[in-house]
This record gives C-alpha cells, structure tokens and sequence, in this order.
C-alpha cells in the first residue's frame, strides 16, 4: 500500500510504502486532547516506507508520563500528522484525516475504551479493549 497526505495548509507532505501494521480508533483521553474530543483515527505504517515530501513537522513528547508518544504537526496550521509510540517501535501512526484517500481507512480494533467518551461510536463486531489489545 502507498499513502500519500499532508497537513491543512500544505506545508508538510508526506508519503508511506509498505503494509498497513493495523488500522483502528485510539478512545484514549491523550488522543482526545489531540483531535479535540473524538477518538483518534489511525493506519500504523512502517516507518522504514515513511517519509516527509515537503517540509516538516514539529514535534511534542510529554516529559510528565510513562511511555509517553510524540505527536507530530504542522507548525504553521496545527494539523496534527502523526504519532509515534514506544509501544510500537517501528512505526509511524498516520492520522486518517490527512490522508489524500481517507477510503484505504478500515478499522480492524478499538483501543483504550476505558476513556470513552458517550459520545464516540465504535461499529457494532469491531474488536474492542479496555486498554491495548496484549
């Protein structure tokens, strides 16, 4: 598979080569800070395919909590690009919603349903953890 995005603006291209390590919906509240309030959306691609076309992002890593992730965004629009986790070395979790063709999106899990929110919607059959799925 080969995805091609960027941020609002334009200023940050990117493009991902290889199999998609898994697709799903992060319920977690870090992940709802982010996308300001819903649940994170997100195809994990392998970060020896990734790389930037155009510009770069900024980056942030709480430096208060365990296992902290980087999320990765434009600097001049806010659109928020890309995470990366210790929990999955190797790869880079690429918001849908920057994606060109948002339609390669298929969720296969939704993960940190212990912060959900009444208001977020997980389709019925979609294999769902309180925390991770291991």
């Amino acid at each position: 598979m080969a995805i091609e995005g960027g941020c609002y603006c334009g200023a940050v291209r990117f493009r991902a080569d290889g199999d998609a390590m898994f697709q799903g919906q992060c319920h977690c509240r870090e992940c709802q800070y982010a996308t300001g309030g819903n649940p994170n959306v997100v195809i994990a691609m392998p970060e020896s395919g990734f790389s930037f076309t155009k510009g770069a992002p900024k980056g942030f890593t709480r430096t208060d909590i365990e296992n902290a992730v980087t999320r990765e965004f434009c600097a001049d629009c806010g659109t928020q690009l890309l995470t990366r986790t210790p929990n999955l070395p190797g790869a880079r979790l690429i918001k849908v919603g920057v994606l060109d063709d948002q339609s390669v999106f298929s969720p296969q899990m939704a993960i940190f349903l212990i912060d959900k929110q009444a208001y977020h919607h997980v389709p019925d059959g979609l294999p769902s953890f309180e925390r991770g799925p291991g």
